[in-house]
């Protein structure tokens, strides 16, 4: 039996990642077979994941314009947003 403690979220530390995906069934596969993460369907539909190891989240995003380049978007936590930002 897992304990699913869910995601610790440190600051610095990575937290949430966008995946951008055409296919978002075909995506959820691929990283759920090569790296062990948990897919699970939220109650609005979409499609999210915790990683193999609790501690990072995410989901996959369709509907955006094309970038010139490939990637994803990550956020990093930190312990204070204004006092961050006023850095």
């Amino acid at each position: 039996m897992s304990l699913n403690k869910g995601p610790t979220f440190g600051n610095g530390k990575i937290c949430y990642i966008e995946i951008p995906a055409l296919d978002i069934e075909k995506s959820a596969a691929f990283y759920e077979q090569v790296f062990d993460w948990e897919i699970r369907k939220r109650e609005d539909g979409s499609i999210s994941f915790d990683d193999s190891v609790c501690e990072v989240s995410g989901s996959w995003v369709t509907g955006r314009a094309p970038q010139t380049q490939q990637g994803i978007i990550i956020s990093l936590m930190v312990k204070d947003m204004q006092a961050t930002l006023a850095l």
